[in-house]
Order: structure tokens, then sequence, then C-alpha cells
């Protein structure tokens, strides 16, 4: 059953056996729902906590008040039961205290506050944590302090996977077992244990240090293992602050060995782009060439239920800062127009009619980079991989500081086209990026037949339009292709870095656009369709499925069961 995903977690007791406990609200599908309430219903009620909280958090803090989550305005016990993505961006001073059993992205993107859980965490407690006490007072799921470059966050009674995966800072605290892979890719900070340790402790770690105050295995390549000094074993101890989370002399330490890094070329390119591709006129008449033409693309329809962002063109360019953007003050008018109407995908400091790309590296500055956009697109490739419960606590922690009207899109491998649509449907998505050079090599053309079938298979009658994310620069030739392909948005690399030249890029895709609709004898880019493309070539009419030119038809095998 969709959306009812396992997401136990899973963590091993010091006599081997597995520990399990429920996150909350998603189960799998051969359970009973009864037991714990429905995968929507979990997220309304956790959006609605997250709402009433964000105008008390402040006025809390400046009083000095505890808020409290899980009892009643009489003090009476009412635990919770799931719900996730609670309290991010707990701003400095805040105070809470939440009872019961809570699921993913609990309290990340933290800013100074103190969270304190008395119960069970799902998975990525204190995510991309910047300076948040937490302290969970029993058992938290995977991923416990990912990406976190701050802060303090203590598990009193045992950790599962990937504890302090992709540290850059902070203190994580650990009482009880943890799972396999603790630190993994850490680059700074410190991890104590204070238990047993599943395998592969520290796996590609390149700062930081982990301290483990029980059994540990060996540790893998590139990690190395030694005792602590006493000037270390000191000065943890004085940094932890609590006699009785003190490490002995005894413990080891795992640190990052030197080894040789070789830098990979990152999987095969596309074998071929859409050059062999045509477009051909239907029985219309060419249009005037003083015509105009609709190229505005819309996203965050939703049935009517929002008002949608409307793209002048239907193209997303990444850029890494949105701060690039911003034209001389002696620039043309129309030239500002073009490129303050345009959104791009900026990694850091985007404009406010920009979306934010948010991945593992720019993950801890969520809240600004989301207030400031007009709306999100999370990257999955740079994400740890998440069940339907943990992407449900995520998007409730993302939408509740970038605002649920706002457009928010998937973005993943070509490879992984099915789950993505499935994915990206199931959680209300409004656009689901398919990314073309994901290392398979598939060429663009033969992209086309994965991404078609599959938007027709998973996509039909949801809110959510396919879009996908080219290699290199975008011409107006892949615009009008992909759009008479049936995808909606193209995103892309940006073909220069300067503010000036990509006004002329834009300009030209305008004007190029324009001139292929009145040769097609079309007035907006929506009415291009499939049936004005042609593949000019026997090898692009064998893998895309598309009419080959002159024989009028797709190839043979393409009718073939």
């Amino acid at each position: 059953m969709l959306g009812y995903v396992n997401s136990a977690c899973q963590i091993c007791n010091k006599d081997g056996s597995n520990q399990r406990f429920p996150t909350g609200g998603y189960l799998d599908g051969k359970q009973q729902r009864f037991i714990m309430a429905e995968a929507h219903d979990v997220v309304e009620r956790s959006f609605n906590i997250n709402s009433k909280l964000g105008p008390r958090l402040i006025a809390a803090a400046e009083q000095n008040a505890i808020l409290r989550i899980g009892w009643t305005n009489a003090g009476e016990p009412v635990p919770k039961n799931g719900e996730l993505g609670l309290c991010p961006n707990l701003p400095k001073g805040a105070r809470m205290r939440a009872l019961g059993t809570l699921g993913s992205w609990t309290a990340p993107f933290g800013s100074g506050g103190t969270f304190t859980l008395q119960g069970d965490a799902g998975g990525f407690l204190g995510a991309g944590n910047r300076g948040n006490t937490i302290v969970c007072e029993r058992l938290a799921g995977d991923y416990a302090g990912y990406a976190m470059n701050d802060g303090k966050i203590s598990i009193l009674d045992g950790v599962g996977n990937d504890a302090g995966a992709h540290m850059s800072g902070g203190l994580l605290i650990v009482r009880g077992a943890a799972g396999s892979r603790v630190g993994g890719g850490m680059m700074d900070g410190l991890i104590v244990i204070h238990g047993d340790v599943g395998s592969d402790p520290g796996a590609g770690m390149s700062g930081g240090r982990i301290i483990i105050n029980g059994r540990c295995p060996t540790p893998p390549h590139g990690v190395s293992l030694r005792p602590l000094t006493a000037a270390e074993v000191k000065s943890i101890n004085k940094q932890l602050n609590d006699e009785e989370l003190h490490i002995p002399s005894d413990a080891v330490c795992l640190t990052a060995a030197e080894t040789i890094v070789i830098e990979g070329e990152g999987g095969q390119m596309s074998s071929s782009d859409l050059s062999m591709v045509g477009l051909v006129p239907d029985e219309r008449h060419h249009a005037p060439d003083y015509a105009t033409y609709d190229t505005v693309a819309l996203i965050g329809e939703r049935g009517g239920e929002t008002t949608p962002s409307a793209l002048p063109l239907p193209l997303m360019a990444i850029i890494e800062d949105g701060d690039e953007l911003h034209l001389p003050s002696d620039a043309l008018p129309h030239a500002v127009q073009l490129l303050n109407h345009q959104p791009f995908l900026a990694r850091s400091n985007p404009r406010s009619v920009d979306y934010v790309l948010l991945d593992k590296h720019n993950l801890s500055n969520a809240p600004e980079l989301l207030a400031a956009s007009a709306g999100a697109v999370i990257d999955f490739d740079n994400m740890p991989s998440m069940n339907s419960e943990q992407i449900d606590g995520l998007l409730v922690a993302v939408r509740t500081l970038l605002g649920r009207d706002k457009p928010f899109a998937f973005l993943n491998a070509l490879g992984r086209i099915t789950n993505l649509h499935v994915r990206a449907a199931h959680h209300g998505a409004d656009i689901a990026f398919a990314r073309i050079e994901d290392g398979s090599g598939v060429a663009e053309a033969a992209a086309l037949p994965l991404i078609g079938r599959s938007a027709k298979a998973h996509l039909e009658e949801t809110h959510t339009d396919a879009g996908v994310l080219l290699g290199l620069s975008a011409s107006a030739h892949d615009v009008a292709v992909l759009r008479a392909s049936g995808i909606k948005i193209i995103a892309c690399e940006v073909p220069m870095a300067e503010a000036q030249d990509l006004v002329h890029w834009l300009q030209s895709i305008h004007q190029e656009l324009a001139e292929i609709l009145s040769r097609l004898g079309l007035e907006s880019i929506d009415r291009l369709q499939r049936q004005n493309l042609r593949a000019l070539d026997h090898e692009t009419a064998a893998i895309s499925g598309l009419r080959l030119v002159g024989y009028e038809r797709p190839l043979p095998h393409w009718f073939a069961r």
C-alpha cells in the first residue's frame, strides 16, 4: 500500500539481537492500519502543530518559558504518536519539551534552542543542526544528527544506522548501542558513543573524531583506530560536562587516515543530445512574423487550489549563487525585467523569484534559503535514501519554513524514473525532475519514452508534472522538443555565469522559440505535441520511438509486444 512502508528502525543489542521500534504513522502493508494513524492524518497533525508553535516560540523565548507538546493545558499527559517534521529552525533561547513517539526530521535546522523528547524519535533527529541542544531520552532512528554543523545532540538509549553522517561540526552523544556506519562521511565535529557500534564505523570520514566506549569492529579503509591521550580524555570530558557521560581512559578514537584521493570521472555521459530530433508542422499554416507567442509555463496549479507561479520560459537554469544574477545599475530596463522575472535554481542566496536547490551541502542553511525563495527543489540524488515516512517528515519541515502554498519539486536520477514519479505524485510534488546525466550514459532521445511512459502510468490525473534536468545548457530547440514530449519544465546548467551574458541567452531563447512556433503555426508553446516531432536518423528513431522522417511512422520494433 503506497505510503505505508515499514519505517521501523533497527539497531543491534549487545547480545547480537535486533531491537526495533516504530517511528509512527507508516506501516508495512501487511500490518493493520489501526495500530497507528494514516499517513495523511499524521502529516496534517504535524503541520498543525508547527503552525501553532511558530508565533509562540519567540514570545516564549523572551519570557524564558517552556513550550510543551504531548500534554494538555491542565498538564495531563497525551503522548504524541508519530508526528513528524516538528519544530524546524528552533530559534535561539526557545525551549521545547515533547512527550511520546515522534517521527522523522524532528527539530531539524535548529538555530540555538533547546529540545527535549521524553520518548523515541524517528530518523534524521536534529538533521542540519546548527546550534540546538537536543536530548532524546530514549531511542533514535537512522541518520541522527545528519549534516549538523554545530550544537549538541544527546541520545540516551541507542541510535540506528548512520548516526552523525556528514557532520561538519557539533557534538553528538549516544548512550547505548549504535548501528552501522556511525560518523560516515563526517568532516568535523565530535561523536561520543557509550556502547557497542555496528559495522564500518567512520566510513568515508575526512575529519572529526569518533570516541567509542564499547566494542568497536575493525574500521574500514581510510579510518584509523588509536587510544586516547590523557589530555584528550580530560578535554573531551570537560566538553561533555556530565559525569555520567564521561569517557574512561581505555576508550578508543577513530580518525580519518591519510589516503590517496583520486577524483572520479562522475559516470558515463549521455551519448547524444536532441539535435537529431526535428520539429515539423502539421496541417496548420505558418504564422505572421510579427505575431506574439505564449511561452509561459505555470507551476503549482494544483487543480486551482492555489495561485500558480508563472515562468516566462519553461526553463530553470542552475546557478551556484543568486547574487550573480544582479545587473549593474546602468543596465537596460528590458534586460533587468527579463532577468528579474525568470526564475533560476540557486544553491545559495536565491532571489524572491528563484527556487532553492536543496541537498546535503546546504541543508543546514535551509531556513534562510527557503524563506527567501519562491519554491524548493529537493535533490534526492544528493540526500540519503528515504522511505515515505522520512520524506513526509522532510516535507513537513521544509514546507513549514517555505510556506505550503509555494511550489516544491523532487529531483532524482533518470534510472529511478518510476520511483521518482510514484513518490512525487504520492507526496503531492508539483514537478518531478529526472536527471538525464545520472551516470548511466542514456541518450537524451532515449530518455523521452522512459519519461513519457512513466508519466502516463503514474502522473496522469495528479497535480504533478514531469520535468527534466539536462547536463548542459538548453537551447530553444531543446526546450521545444522536450515540451512537445510532454515535459513541463526544463532545468539545465547555465551556459555562462555573467548576468549580462545570461540576459542575452534568455533573449535568444525567447526569439528562437518564437521562430519555431511561427514556423509550426502555433501560437503557444502549450500546443506543441508529440506529432510535431520526427527522428532525423535511424538510430534516433530506434531509441526514441519517434516517427522516422520520410518513413513517417515509428520503427516496427516499437509495436512488438
